[in-house]
C-alpha cells in the first residue's frame, strides 16, 4: 500500500515536470539562410536584404534598429515578453540569432516555445519578401 502511494506520487511528480519542460524547446536560430528572389536576372544587393528585413520585422510588429554594416537588432515586445535578436546580412544569406530577452524562460539553450514561433514567422516573412522582389 505504501509502495502504491508513493508510485502515485512519483507519477504525479514526473507529470508537472513533464508539462512544465513542454512550454520550452531548444532556442531556434536562422543561420546562414541563402537570399532567394523570384527572378533569376535580378541582382540583389546588401540594402535590398536589409529592406526586406525591416519590412518583415515592422509587418509582424518588431522594432528593428540598424546596428552597423550588415547587421540589425529586432526587439519584440508581447504584453510583458520582450525577444532581441541580432540578423546579420549580406547580398547572399542571412542569420537570425538569440540576443536577449525577459520573462521567456531562458536558461542558455532552452526558453519559451513562443520565442520559437516567433522567430520562424519572422523568417517566414522575410523569406516572402525577398520573394516578392
Amino acid at each position: 500500500m505504501m509502495f502504491t502511494r508513493l508510485s502515485r506520487v512519483a507519477l504525479v511528480l514526473v507529470a508537472v515536470v513533464s508539462m512544465a519542460a513542454c512550454r520550452t524547446s531548444s532556442v531556434y536560430n536562422v543561420v546562414d539562410a541563402p537570399v532567394t528572389i523570384s527572378t533569376t536576372t535580378a541582382s540583389v544587393q546588401a540594402a535590398d536584404v536589409r529592406n526586406a528585413i525591416v519590412r518583415a520585422g515592422a509587418a509582424l510588429g518588431w522594432q528593428m534598429k540598424d546596428d552597423g554594416p550588415g547587421r540589425i537588432v529586432g526587439t519584440l515586445h508581447l504584453r510583458d515578453h520582450m525577444a532581441q535578436v541580432a540578423i546579420t546580412y549580406s547580398a547572399q544569406s542571412y542569420s537570425i540569432n538569440y540576443l536577449n530577452s525577459q520573462n521567456l524562460k531562458y536558461d542558455g539553450g532552452s526558453i519559451h516555445s513562443n520565442y520559437n514561433g516567433w522567430i520562424q514567422r519572422l523568417d517566414g516573412q522575410i523569406r516572402a519578401n525577398l520573394l516578392a522582389m
